[in-house]
């Protein structure tokens, strides 16, 4: 289910989310006996799905990916790079396998769909994660979706658990930053047309940029000290959900409710 993609990737395009993914996702992986992670529409060739199941195994060792594709040709070509712990199958929303995943990961998938047809596409993959566990501490599962530039520099993707949304993380290069709302462009399909006055992720990219021309003075000890102190002063308006050493990673995470289209904008 659901429509093939223009297929386009690179390399190392999604170091950033994959990182995010291991640091904040890693010890539900750890912790599960089956540990399944999905690349959804990984595109025409198969490097994310390799790159995925490597950077994941850092964290947990016994962490298994799938690569799914809708496209038939691309998981033929992707077959020779199968390998212990890295399968791909024939697929898209319904995610064809046996036992739901602990993590969906989808990247650049959603950008050609209207925005009406997220909700319906998020709900459908968040009934296919693994369930929270409370008993034991767990979340459940996780989906991240989002959309990046051609060589990863910029990126912002929501994280949704079993029950739905949970965050929106915006992640960057800090020395190709020129201001917080470049990143804009990269909003994922959900919020990428409420950017406008009266929504919530507009006044937090103007509020964002505000902090980030106070900052300037922070820019003398580099870039990543002006990122780290303007994501500081946001956090007195702005429900930010992660800790300075993310921050210094050129991210910042803020809980979906403030952004989420038609919410209550801060400010």
């Amino acid at each position: 289910m659901g429509t093939v993609t223009r297929g386009t990737t690179n390399p190392n395009r999604l170091r950033r989310m994959d990182r995010w993914i291991a640091a904040t996702h890693g010890t539900e992986l750890r912790r599960a006996a089956d540990p399944v992670a999905v690349d959804l529409g990984y595109g025409a060739a198969p490097w994310t799905a390799v790159e995925l199941l490597a950077r994941l195994r850092e964290n947990a060792p016994r962490t298994r990916v799938v690569g799914v594709e809708i496209e038939p040709a691309r998981v033929a070509a992707a077959k020779p790079y199968e390998r212990e712990g890295l399968v791909f199958r024939h697929g898209g929303f319904e995610i064809p396998l046996p036992q739901r995943p602990l993590l969906i990961r989808a990247a650049n998938v959603l950008r050609q769909y209207e925005e009406a047809e997220v909700a319906a596409v998020w709900e459908r993959l968040c009934a296919r994660l693994a369930p929270a566990d409370p008993a034991r501490g767990s979340r459940g599962g996780l989906l991240v979706e989002g959309t990046c530039d051609e060589i990863g520099r910029r990126h912002v993707w929501v994280a949704l658990g079993p029950e739905g949304p949970r965050t929106v993380t915006f992640a960057t290069r800090l020395g190709s930053l020129d201001r917080p709302s470049d990143l804009a462009e990269r909003l994922p399909k959900a919020l990428i047309h409420r950017n406008v006055p009266g929504e919530p992720v507009h006044s937090f990219l103007r509020d964002f940029d505000r902090a980030w021309a106070a900052a300037a003075p922070y820019a003398s000890y580099g870039a990543r000290q002006r990122w780290i102190r303007t994501v500081r002063d946001l956090t007195t308006d702005w429900p930010v959900t992660d800790v300075p050493s993310r921050w210094r990673q050129g991210e910042v995470t803020v809980a979906w409710g403030a952004l989420a289209p038609g919410g209550v904008a801060a400010g």
